[in-house]
């Protein structure tokens, strides 16, 4: 706890010293002040290595936003443009319905990242040049901050495409060249390889986990060695880079046995079963610390309105004593989603809590909401402290099927695996086993299902759909081919207005 606050009286230092030259892309200078009192100590090195994990969380709404919001899973439903409580989307269905731009982007100022990529970049420049660190330390945090710092441009650049790149600290206040031009899409790439080698190298032969898997580590890098190598080789980079993705997944296969799927799904997420064998990395949330508060703002319902409703099977009305979301409800999931799930998928209503309503004919189903992350009671009140997954184990699983796939080989050994811990006492392998389900004829768009039902609400949903092609966004989303230049977000006006050596996105207007 001390370690956090340090960190974070820094980060507010830093602020202050960047409030009067700031530019949307926060290419902002250190506080000269704060950096030369800094870094005296390893105590402090290790505040900041935890500064910067809680940087990450900060953005947590924003990593499931871009990774989820413009796919298939949320949205009202037909002729209602509120959702089933009567609660408006207050302007997230433009995610899903594709009406972003530059006045209504979605996500502004990049998300954030690059407040993080500058921490990052300062960390990355005092660990190349201290000797107060030990050896152990100084690589296990070179390994972090280049694995994050790739990981932040993965983002961006999935997102964005061209986007500015900045790995050099910002330390003097330099007006004139705080304003850069974006680099294209093959430079940003270009980066996020160089960043996970780099990171993959400093951290050897150190497969550690460290506090309880909420520090990035190896295996999250390789991780998203994989993601990124799948990303290319679904987009030309054919056998080469899948061939590199599956060898990054056994490698972390081999050298941490110990991780394996949790007999129970929704265990899995338990706010009281952190770190658990089949985390790899997770953003960390602590009561009385940090809660999702993204998940109450927009994802689940008021207590007061859900209770005018009915759970699955129409026997039970909603309590406000044991079902009190408390919060609101703007971007329900919708219906057909909940339907796509067999009934005897045991994700089904871990990561769905449908609603009825009760009529003169009977029970009817009229909406939907998540509750994947069901945080846990404090004194009256739930309190949404479930860590967040950003890799576990069954993406190890499916993305190594998914490697398979593009290299002809059998996929069904991960697939099943992840099938039957989903159907647990029902999986009965000739009827749900791969290849034995309708779905099965396609391949791809079998791991794609499967990816949905395992990762919905985990900020996924999208970058699946993209990572597998425009084709595939057209056919799942109401994305049209007619506007595939959507696929990419808009940037907001606020970022063109401080940066004009930006340039929007290419296909909406210009600013």
């Amino acid at each position: 706890m001390k370690k956090i606050f340090k960190i974070t009286f820094l980060g507010i230092a830093i602020g202050l010293g960047m409030t009067a030259c700031n530019t949307s892309l926060d290419l902002a200078p250190i506080s000269s002040i704060s950096d030369a009192n800094y870094w005296k100590t390893a105590d402090q090195f290790d505040a900041f290595v935890s500064g910067i994990h809680s940087r990450l969380r900060s953005h947590n709404a924003n990593i499931q936003a871009l990774g989820e919001m413009r796919s298939d899973i949320f949205g009202t439903e037909a002729n209602n443009a509120s959702t089933f409580t009567g609660e408006a989307t207050q302007g997230l269905e433009r995610m899903w319905q594709h009406t972003l731009d530059l006045d209504n982007s979605g996500v502004s100022n990049f998300g954030g990242f690059y407040t993080n990529i500058v921490q990052l970049n300062l960390l990355i420049s005092k660990l190349n040049t201290t000797n107060i660190v030990s050896t152990t330390n100084k690589n296990y945090y070179l390994g972090i901050a280049y694995g994050m710092r790739a990981y932040y441009y993965f983002h961006l650049y999935r997102t964005w495409g061209s986007v500015v790149i900045q790995t050099e600290p910002v330390l003097s206040i330099d007006i004139a060249n705080l304003a850069k031009e974006a680099s294209p899409e093959s430079a940003v790439m270009d980066l996020i390889k160089s960043d996970i080698d780099k990171s993959i190298a400093s951290f050897g032969s150190d497969y550690s986990f460290r506090n309880n898997k909420g520090y990035w580590s190896k295996a999250a890098s390789l991780m998203l060695k994989a993601e990124v190598s799948l990303w290319n080789s679904q987009r030309g980079g054919g056998v080469a880079d899948a061939t590199t993705a599956l060898n990054a997944l056994n490698e972390i296969r081999t050298n941490i046995p110990n991780l394996t799927l949790l007999p129970s799904f929704s265990n899995v997420f338990a706010s009281n079963n952190k770190g658990n064998n089949e985390i790899i990395f997770a953003i960390r949330y602590v009561l009385n610390e940090a809660s999702m508060g993204f998940v109450s703002s927009s994802f689940v319902p008021q207590t007061g309105l859900i209770s005018n409703f009915y759970d699955l099977n129409g026997s039970r009305q909603f309590n406000v004593n044991v079902d009190n979301w408390s919060g609101l409800l703007r971007a329900p999931v919708r219906i057909a989603t909940f339907k796509k799930f067999d009934e005897a998928d045991t994700r089904r209503l871990s990561s769905i809590q449908p609603a009825f309503e009760k009529r003169s004919t009977g029970f009817e189903l009229v909406g939907c909401f998540t509750n994947k992350f069901q945080g846990e009671q404090n004194a009256g009140s739930r309190v949404y402290t479930n860590d967040y997954p950003i890799y576990r184990f069954a993406d190890l699983l499916l993305l190594t099927a998914e490697a398979k796939i593009l290299l002809g080989q059998d996929p069904s050994t991960e697939i099943n695996q992840v099938r039957a811990r989903a159907f647990g006492a029902n999986y009965v392998a000739s009827k749900y086993g791969f290849p034995n389900q309708a779905r099965d004829k396609d391949p791809k768009n079998a791991i794609l299902d499967e990816r949905l039902f395992e990762f919905i609400f985990e900020g996924k949903r999208w970058y699946d759909l993209r990572r597998f092609g425009n084709s595939y966004v057209f056919a799942n989303t109401t994305l049209s081919s007619n506007e595939a230049y959507k696929v990419l977000w808009p940037i907001d006006r606020n970022s063109l207005t401080n940066n004009r050596s930006l340039v929007q996105t290419t296909g909406y207007p210009s600013f």
